[in-house]
C-alpha cells in the first residue's frame, strides 16, 4: 500500500493506550492522519512510501500540547522579572503592552515563540492575546495548531472597547476559522477579578451554542481570593458556579488556591485545571494541588504561559517541573509519575481543548502531530527508561524532528516552515523597541 509517510523509530510512545512502550515500530501516515503503527518489520512489508524517515536512536511521542500561554508576550521576556503577580502586570506588563501592542508585534511575537515551540516539540498550543487574529495567521505560516481564546475584559484595551466589543470580535473569529484544520477558538474571559457578571452570563451561554472552551485565569493567588471575598463574601469559584460557567467546557488556569470542596466541585462539573508551574513559582502565586486534584477524577492539563513570565516556553522543563513540584506539594513521591507528566502534555491538554478526537496522542485516525526526541546525549545515556528520560533528563535541543498533520516543520533541529535569520533580526528591532519604552 502506496502511503504518504512511514517514520521508523526505535521506541514509539503513543501515550495511549496509558504506559505502552513499542520498541523498532513504524507510523504510516496517509493524507496527514495516521493509519497504523506497527512493527518496523511488518511497515516494510506492508507500506511503501515516497518519504522514509529513520529514527534509530530516537523515541517518537504525539506532538506536545502547551494549554496555556500568551505567545507575542515573549517580545518582553525579561522586563519584568521577581516581582510578585499585582506589580508585575500593573506596573510593568500593562504599561508596556499600552506603549507596544499592535498588530506588528502581535505577528512578530507570536512567530517568535512559534519557533521556540517547535523547535521544543510542540505542534499546538492555545493563546490568550489581543489580535488573536495575527496570532493565527502566525501559526497558519509556521504550520502548527492554535486555540485562539480570544480575549474579553470589562475595560478597553487596543484589541476592544468594551465587553461586549471583545465577544462580538471572538464570535467573528469563531466563524472566520471554523473550517480551518489548524485554528480552532475559544472564549478567553482574563479573570473573575477582569469581568463581571453579565459578560461572563453571556459566554457561558455562547460557549454551549458555538461548542467552544472557555479559558480562564482562576484562583491564581490568595490576594484574588482575598479580594472576592471582600467584594461580594464569594469565593471566585462559588460566583462562576453561580454564573454557570463551571462546566466540562471551562479551563481554569492556575488554580493554585483550591479547597477541597472545590476540587471536589470541579470534579463533580467535569471542568479543567491548566497548570503552569514554574510561571507559578516565578510569580509565588502558589502551588495547584495537582494531586489532589487528579485523585478526584479532575482533568488536569499544561502549558507554559507566557514568555513574560516563566520566561521560556519549553514543554519539557514544564513537565519536570510539573512532576517534581506535585510531590513536593503532596509529600508523596509517587505522585505524577513520568506517564502522567507526559499525559498532562499530550491528550489531557487535548481534551481541555477539545480536540483530543484528534490529537494528543499516537493512534490510528489521528492527526499526524508527531515529536521525535534523540536519545544520543550523554544526559539521556543509558537509556534504561525512555519514557522516564523524556520527563526528568531530556531537553529541549534534544527534538529533532516533528511534523504537524503530517507535514514536516522541523528537521535535524532545523525550522522547515519558517526564516530563524529574520526572526533573529526582527526579535533584535523588538529589543529597541522595548528599551525605549521601559
Amino acid at each position: 500500500m502506496e502511503v504518504d509517510l512511514i517514520i521508523n523509530a526505535k521506541w514509539v510512545i503513543p501515550v495511549v493506550p496509558q504506559g505502552q512502550l513499542l520498541e523498532d515500530h513504524s507510523i504510516a501516515i496517509k493524507d496527514k492522519r495516521i493509519i497504523d503503527i506497527c512493527s518496523a518489520k511488518l511497515a516494510a512489508e506492508q507500506y511503501s512510501a515516497a518519504q522514509i524517515t529513520d529514527l534509530p536512536e530516537h523515541a517518537v511521542i504525539p506532538g506536545l500540547v502547551n494549554a496555556h500561554g500568551h505567545a507575542p508576550m515573549v517580545l518582553l521576556r525579561g522586563t519584568a522579572d521577581d516581582i510578585p503577580l499585582k506589580q508585575w502586570l500593573e506596573e510593568k506588563i500593562w504599561p508596556l503592552e499600552g506603549k507596544l501592542v499592535d498588530r506588528e508585534f502581535v505577528f512578530d511575537g507570536a512567530t517568535l515563540a512559534i519557533a521556540e515551540m517547535i523547535r521544543s516539540g510542540t505542534t499546538c498550543f492555545a493563546d490568550m492575546y489581543f489580535f488573536p487574529d495575527e496570532v493565527a495567521r502566525a501559526a497558519v505560516n509556521s504550520h502548527i495548531r492554535v486555540q485562539l481564546a480570544s480575549p474579553v475584559l470589562d475595560f478597553p484595551t487596543v484589541w476592544a472597547q468594551d465587553a461586549d466589543e471583545y465577544i462580538l470580535k471572538a464570535t467573528q473569529l469563531h466563524d472566520d476559522f471554523r473550517q480551518n484544520e489548524l485554528v480552532s477558538t475559544a472564549f478567553g474571559p482574563h479573570a473573575p477579578y477582569t469581568v463581571s457578571d453579565a459578560p461572563l452570563q453571556k459566554l457561558a451561554v455562547l460557549a454551549e451554542e458555538l461548542d467552544v472552551p472557555i479559558h480562564m485565569h482562576v484562583h491564581e493567588t490568595a490576594s484574588e481570593i482575598e479580594e472576592a471575598l471582600a467584594k461580594d463574601g464569594r469565593r471566585p469559584l462559588r460566583r462562576l458556579l453561580d454564573l454557570g460557567l463551571i462546566t466540562p467546557r471551562l479551563n481554569c488556569i492556575h488554580a493554585t488556591q483550591l479547597l477541597a470542596e472545590e476540587i471536589q466541585l470541579l470534579a463533580q462539573h467535569g471542568a479543567t485545571v491548566l497548570h503552569c508551574p514554574e510561571s507559578n513559582m516565578k510569580l509565588a502565586s502558589g502551588f495547584c494541588q495537582v494531586a489532589e486534584l487528579f485523585n478526584a477524577g479532575v482533568n488536569v492539563g499544561l502549558g507554559t504561559d507566557g514568555g513574560a513570565s516563566n520566561n521560556d516556553l519549553d514543554m519539557f522543563t514544564e513537565m519536570r517541573t510539573a512532576a517534581l513540584m506535585a510531590k513536593a506539594v503532596s509529600n508523596d513521591a509517587t505522585a505524577v509519575p513520568a506517564q502522567q507528566a507526559l499525559e498532562m502534555a499530550t491528550i489531557n491538554s487535548a481534551k481541555a481543548l477539545g480536540l483530543d478526537g484528534d490529537i494528543g496522542s499516537l493512534e490510528v485516525g489521528k492527526f499526524a502531530d508527531i515529536t521525535a526526541i534523540s536519545f544520543s546525549g550523554l544526559n539521556s545515556l543509558p537509556v534504561n527508561n525512555p519514557l522516564s528520560h523524556i520527563v526528568y533528563a531530556i531537553q529541549a535541543c534534544q527534538v529533532s524532528h516533528v511534523w504537524c498533520s503530517g507535514t514536516k516543520i522541523l528537521e535535524h533541529g532545523q525550522l522547515k516552515t519558517l526564516d530563524i535569520d529574520k526572526i533573529a533580526i526582527n526579535a533584535a528591532d523588538w529589543h529597541s523597541k522595548v528599551e525605549m519604552a521601559l
